[in-house]
């Protein structure tokens, strides 16, 4: 069984996208669709050299979600995951891929979610650190031990996990974890505290939006953040889309399932290599490949 999977913020770089838009005649077509939805040119920035203005929450997030829904719709025909997943961002490319709501109102989403992140961080400042060589469990009951905001946020893969909060609690939880042991504990260049209660206010925001929008029963299942489940109830995707702003992303939990589910090979359909590293250490013998440029037809 294949699954498809599809990478979050972090995947972006300077250039991304460029060569599907001169090689791919429908690809361009969506890229310059993208433009008018949003109301600037993201393509200007996607495809030009300043990783700085790249890096901006509003732009980066719908860059990510373009690059990996259009190298999806433009590849051949008989790609046909039996499952779907993305990390954190990426569930809503997987779940156009899956047919649950249209490139349209993915991207429009993908938008609004950013902006309202972007706001969160603002009335909310907080920061993100990544945790090297503790088991999860170590480091789940460090952050509950300390008195602040301080989470973890994404369960990435063994050995690997990001903890999320105020700057403070942060920091207090990276002195903490170090001192029971971690190999390193490394701030990561984020806006804010994603995947924390910081982020209740971009939930709040999102939950208007995401209610408005129709969803459509899955082709597939998809494996949510929120569970490391499968669902093809379009209600519980909803619910779960939502809550996702401020709980962690359970991703090594959600490839072992997919794996014990059948799921052989995981292709990562976006851009960059990260979430093929990740898979090959929650599970070395899964098949996994890039989707990087498979079709270049006009």
């Amino acid at each position: 069984m294949k699954a498809a999977v599809f990478p979050g913020q972090g995947a972006q770089f300077p250039g991304m996208g460029k060569d599907l838009y001169n090689n791919n005649t429908k690809a361009k077509e969506r890229f310059d669709q993208a433009n008018e939805i949003l109301g600037f040119s993201i393509t200007e920035i996607m495809f030009g050299e300043d990783a700085q203005a790249l890096q901006q929450t509003k732009v980066t997030q719908p860059a990510i979600f373009l690059h990996a829904v259009i190298l999806f719709e433009t590849a051949p025909k008989q790609f046909l995951p039996d499952m779907v997943a993305g990390h954190s961002l990426g569930e809503f490319s997987a779940l156009v891929a899956a047919g649950v709501f249209s490139f349209e109102a993915g991207l429009e989403l993908v938008f609004q979610r950013a902006l309202a992140m972007q706001e969160a961080c603002e009335k909310a400042p907080g920061t993100m650190a990544a945790v090297l060589g503790l088991a999860d469990e170590v480091v789940v009951d460090v952050c509950a031990k300390v008195e602040e905001i301080v989470v973890p946020a994404n369960f990435n893969c063994p050995g690997q996990l990001v903890i999320s909060g105020s700057k403070s609690g942060v920091q207090k939880a990276s002195e903490a974890l170090t001192t029971v042991g971690a190999k390193r504990v490394v701030p990561l260049a984020v806006s804010g505290a994603f995947h924390s209660p910081l982020m209740e206010h971009a939930q709040n925001q999102l939950a208007e939006a995401i209610g408005n929008t129709p969803f459509r029963t899955p082709q597939c299942p998809i494996y949510q953040n929120v569970t490391a489940q499968a669902t093809t109830d379009p209600e519980q995707i909803k619910k779960q889309l939502i809550t996702q702003l401020t709980a962690p992303v359970k991703w090594t939990q959600s490839v072992g399932q997919m794996r014990k589910d059948g799921a052989q090979e995981f292709v990562e359909v976006g851009p960059g290599r990260v979430l093929q590293g990740l898979i090959k250490k929650i599970d070395r013998e899964a098949t996994t490949l890039g989707f990087e440029m498979r079709t270049k037809t006009k």
